[in-house]
């Protein structure tokens, strides 16, 4: 049965490398914005790519607001 299993709670769950994702998130930012330039026509695709760089921006300042206020 599961009597023997450790008990963790979700906290002790923590990922790996943090500073590795948060470059990871504003690289990836860069790579979307430098996808604005090309060979589409039409502005949805622009919008599209413009959000999603936006929501990223957004994770990375909410974290670095967290990380400020020593919370994680």
């Amino acid at each position: 049965m599961a009597e023997h299993e450790p008990v963790t709670s979700p906290d002790q769950l923590k990922p790996g490398h943090p500073r590795a994702a948060r470059f990871g998130a504003a690289v990836t930012v860069l790579l979307i914005l430098g996808m604005l330039v090309g060979n589409h026509q039409g502005r949805v695709e622009d919008i599209w790519l413009v959000v999603c760089a936006g929501v990223l921006v957004l994770a990375l300042v909410g974290d670095w607001v967290l990380r400020r206020n020593g919370l994680r």
